[in-house]
């Protein structure tokens, strides 16, 4: 990266679940508000803006930011599946970066329907065709059940197998979630929930039960990004700068390794994390705290390894150790997570970054972990698409 690119502002709206949520517009329009007003800049100075969402007709990013202003900039809409808002993120930093823009706006929405997520489209091959066709070699796929847990399910019990997991470890991931969560205003399930509630509750996938899985919910997310130049001119923050990101997608070997665990994308994680690290010039084990995608339980396992956060096989053992909370080597998903917090695709990228930005500005509050200098926020989505940022704090 050749020109730093400062995070002038984060916003966020409380997630909700469906039957509660407000409509997609009103909760992006929300989350523009309260990331301009974090920045302290009117939306006439933002110039490029980039929309994640997933379930959503074409332009809804323009109807998104109609509601705050109408000033005739591009507006860019994208669908990166569960890595949206991390996608319009990378494509703000670049066009700061490349000097193309001096500021741009990115921001995350959803709308979701209750229940597991389905497909769109009926009459077309999905995106998923081939990655369907190697699970079922390697997995009793059933197909009246929800796809997404079987992908998961599968990959848990590979790991299983491979490194002889219990059951239990991947349940004590979800207790740790809901303890984080209950310090954070913005999460939809906050209250504690113990290791048998979690292993009672309603079979899934493998080892995953109901409360392993993320819930479907809804909300908004935003980051405002600047250059040096741009935020000294107008008075903005300067304590936060993008210091590597990184898109990666699937290698050309993927199908024929025939693995669940690849297929859900610990590939693509374990190799955008070399390049962040490669970018950075960092070592995992210098960063704190970590908001990594725990769409389940199994898939926050294989993120501890896939990141470099502790060696391959030895999840279990940095779960035990308590390595992964407070008090231990890296706090992981101090806002909740996905399992938690919730997980309305489009927005989860840009509301982890919002909850690094606060890690590192001091601004967490209960959550808040000791002496934040590097904070690294991790949003896959199935199909793939991996986004990694490391963000820094500017001394």
């Amino acid at each position: 990266m050749s020109r730093r690119v400062l995070v002038a502002g984060v916003g966020m709206v409380p997630f909700a679940k469906p039957s509660a949520a407000k409509t997609y517009d009103e909760m992006g329009a929300g989350a523009v508000r309260a990331v301009l007003d974090d920045a302290g800049l009117p939306y006439e100075k933002i110039q490029q803006v980039y929309a994640g969402y997933v379930y959503g007709a074409s332009t809804c990013g323009q109807r998104v930011v109609y509601q705050v202003g109408m000033t005739g900039i591009p507006v860019l809409n994208v669908n990166n599946n569960c890595a949206s808002g991390s996608s319009a993120l990378w494509l703000a930093r670049q066009a700061v970066e490349s000097g193309a823009v001096e500021c741009a706006l990115a921001v995350g929405f959803e709308q979701m329907p209750p229940g597991a997520l389905g497909g769109g489209w009926q009459d077309r091959p999905s995106p998923l065709t081939d990655f369907s066709k190697t699970l079922e070699k390697v997995f009793a796929v059933d197909p009246k059940a929800p796809m997404t847990p079987q992908y998961f399910g599968a990959a848990g019990v590979e790991y299983m197998e491979k490194y002889g997991m219990k059951p239990e470890t991947f349940a004590k991931v979800s207790v740790k979630a809901r303890r984080h969560a209950a310090g954070n205003p913005y999460a939809v399930f906050r209250s504690p929930i113990t290791e048998q509630e979690v292993l009672d509750s309603p079979q899934m996938s493998g080892p995953l039960t109901r409360l392993q899985c993320c819930p479907p919910t809804c909300g908004a997310a935003a980051a405002v990004v600047c250059s040096e130049d741009f935020a000294r001119r107008h008075g903005l923050r300067t304590d936060v700068a993008i210091k590597a990101q990184t898109l990666v997608s699937d290698d050309a070997g993927l199908f024929a390794k025939e693995s669940a665990i690849s297929l859900v994308g610990s590939d693509v994680t374990r190799a955008a994390a070399t390049e962040i690290y490669e970018q950075a010039g960092v070592d995992p084990r210098d960063i704190k705290v970590v908001e990594l995608h725990d769409c389940f339980t199994v898939n926050e396992v294989l993120c501890y390894e896939g990141l470099g956060l502790c060696d391959e096989g030895g999840a279990e053992e940095f779960i035990l150790s308590r390595d992964n909370t407070y008090g231990g080597r890296v706090v992981t998903n101090s806002s909740g997570g996905l399992l938690s917090k919730g997980h309305p695709l489009g927005a989860t990228g840009l509301a982890q970054a919002a909850e690094i930005t606060w890690q590192i500005r001091g601004q967490a509050g209960a959550r808040q972990v000791d002496d934040v200098t590097l904070g690294l926020q991790h949003n896959l989505g199935l199909g793939t698409a991996g986004v990694i940022t490391l963000f820094e704090r500017v001394s």
